[in-house]
C-alpha cells in the first residue's frame, strides 16, 4: 500500500443512442397490424425500402433476396419489381427496434432504424477483454458474471483512487494488461496495451471503460497519472461505455498513450504503476 493509502493491484497479460426524431414508446396497435405486413417469411426482420416483390406480389427482404434462386412463398421467379406501394405505405409506419427482444420498447421510422440499432442499448454486448479471443456476447447485466467466471485472471480493486500495476512491461510483441476497478456502485475495467503501431516502433495505450451503457458513462470521468523521478504525466477523460470498446479510441490516440522510451522513466524493475482515479462528472 502506498504512502497516499491507495490500493495497489497487479495485473500480468490476459485477456446515448444518436437522437431519432420519430420515436415513441411503444407501438399501437394499427401501427404494428402494418409492420406485420413487412416481414420477411424468411428471416421474418421487415422488409424496407427499397422494396422488390416477385411476379405474384410477394416480398422478401433485402438480406435474404441475394442467397435466394426463387420467391420463397410461391416458388416463382424472383424478378426487379418495385413495389411503390408498399414503400409508400412503409415511410408511414413505426416499426420496432430489432433488440425489442431483450428490452428495447422504441418505434421508429424505417430511415432511422438501422441507426438507431446499431447504438441501441439493448444490443448485445460483446466481452469488453482486449483481444479477438473470447466471441462471447451477452446482456449487459451477465457481462460481470462471464468475467468472473471466463477471466478469472482479472484483478478487481474497490474504491475510486488505485494503483494500477502493470508487470513485466518489457515483454516483446504485442502485450495488453487488464485490472478492473469497482466504485460508486459501478465496474470499471482498466487497460493497458502495448502495440507496434508503426515499423518498429511500439507504443503503450491506457485507457477505462465502464462496464455499463453510453449514458451512464457520461457521468463519470477518470484521471490516469504517471509519476516518478519528479516527472508527471496525466490524461483525463470519460471513460468509454464497453458498448463502444477500445479499439477505435486506441487507434484515434484518444487515451493516454507514451512510447517504451517514456515508459521507462516511470517504470520501476520492469514494472508500471499507474495512478487510477474515477469521479462524478
Amino acid at each position: 500500500m502506498s504512502t497516499n493509502n491507495k490500493r495497489r493491484g497487479t495485473s500480468g497479460s490476459s485477456c446515448a443512442v444518436p437522437g431519432v426524431h420519430a420515436l415513441v414508446s411503444a407501438p399501437t396497435a394499427m401501427s404494428a397490424d402494418l409492420a406485420s405486413l413487412f416481414e420477411c417469411p424468411v428471416c421474418f426482420d421487415y422488409v424496407l425500402p427499397p422494396i422488390l416483390q416477385c411476379q405474384s406480389g410477394h416480398l422478401v427482404c433485402s438480406s435474404c433476396r441475394p442467397k435466394l434462386s426463387c420467391c420463397p412463398t410461391c416458388r416463382g421467379p424472383l424478378g426487379n419489381i418495385r413495389n411503390l406501394a408498399m414503400e409508400k405505405v412503409a415511410s408511414n409506419v413505426m416499426f420496432p427496434c430489432k433488440h425489442s427482444n431483450t428490452g428495447c420498447t422504441v418505434t421508429l421510422v424505417h430511415t432511422e432504424k438501422a441507426e438507431h440499432e446499431e447504438a441501441c442499448e439493448f444490443r448485445p454486448y460483446s466481452c469488453p477483454c482486449p483481444g479477438a479471443s473470447c466471441k462471447w456476447q451477452g446482456g449487459l447485466d451477465q457481462v460481470m458474471p462471464h468475467l468472473m467466471m471466463s477471466h478469472k485472471s482479472i484483478t478487481t480493486l474497490q474504491g475510486e483512487d488505485i494503483v494500477f500495476l502493470a508487470t513485466d512491461i518489457n515483454l516483446p510483441g504485442a502485450v495488453d494488461w487488464v485490472m478492473m476497478q469497482s466504485c460508486f456502485n459501478h465496474h470499471f475495467m482498466l487497460v493497458l496495451e502495448k502495440q507496434e503501431k508503426f515499423d518498429g516502433h511500439q507504443q503503450f495505450f491506457a485507457i477505462v471503460q465502464l462496464i455499463g451503457s453510453r449514458k451512464e458513462a457520461e457521468n463519470f470521468a477518470y484521471r490516469l497519472e504517471l509519476n516518478g523521478h519528479r516527472r508527471r504525466l496525466t490524461w483525463e477523460a470519460m471513460p468509454r461505455s464497453i458498448h463502444e470498446g477500445v479499439s477505435s479510441a486506441i487507434m484515434n490516440s484518444d487515451c493516454l498513450v507514451f512510447d517504451t522510451s517514456l515508459a521507462q522513466l516511470f517504470a520501476d524493475n520492469g514494472n508500471l504503476g499507474i495512478n487510477v482515479t474515477i469521479s462524478i462528472a
